[in-house]
């Protein structure tokens, strides 16, 4: 049930197939109002808090930025199809790739957050995401100790017990470089 008020609340922030001046009032997101202003700036610091703890490995932090369950589309990396999954489980994808071997950066910008209703918003990014792993240099790994990728994030937001929480999280990537070995290849 939820993933289809995801999937609606999508089409009306992303409409396919719409012209710039359809599309328009989407990208904007809804007015920063006075009501308004203190969600809308929650909800950019719960996704750049997201960001800085993954990058610092703080899984703890992480987790506590989701709701017990999300849903997640991140198939324009790894295919595969949009699930609903644990939070847990996640947290426990990420830690296990991204090890104290495998260095990470995460930057995101030009926010855009649409009001979905009372406790539901849909936020809209750009974002950028940068690995470096020593052993990509060797030469049998292909000599590139680094990948990296940028694209458009789409998280959901839910209030919950009077505090917004993420609730899906979908990157679409638009460009990436690098070494494919650190992107495929979990840190040890």
């Amino acid at each position: 049930m939820r993933r289809l008020a995801l999937a609606a609340a999508l089409a009306v922030a992303l409409p396919l197939g719409a012209n710039a001046q359809t599309a328009l009032p989407a990208l904007q997101g809804s007015p920063v109002t006075a009501e308004t202003l203190v969600d809308q700036a929650e909800m950019i610091r719960i996704a750049d808090t997201l960001d800085a703890a993954v990058d610092a490995k703080d899984w703890a932090l992480a987790r506590s930025l989701f709701t017990d369950e999300i849903d997640v589309d991140f198939t324009s990396l790894v295919g595969g199809e949009p699930a609903t999954i644990p939070a847990d489980g996640l947290i426990a994808g990420w830690s296990a790739n991204l090890t104290a071997e495998k260095q990470s950066f995460h930057l995101r910008g030009n926010h855009r957050i649409t009001f979905t209703g009372a406790d539901s918003a849909v936020m809209l990014s750009h974002g950028y995401a940068w690995n470096r792993m020593e052993r990509g240099a060797l030469p049998e790994n292909g000599g590139n100790p680094l990948w990296e990728v940028w694209g458009t994030y789409v998280h959901g937001f839910q209030r919950v017990g009077g505090a917004w929480k993420i609730n899906a999280m979908t990157f679409t990537a638009t460009a990436e470089r690098g070494s494919s070995f650190v992107r495929n290849t979990p840190g040890s």
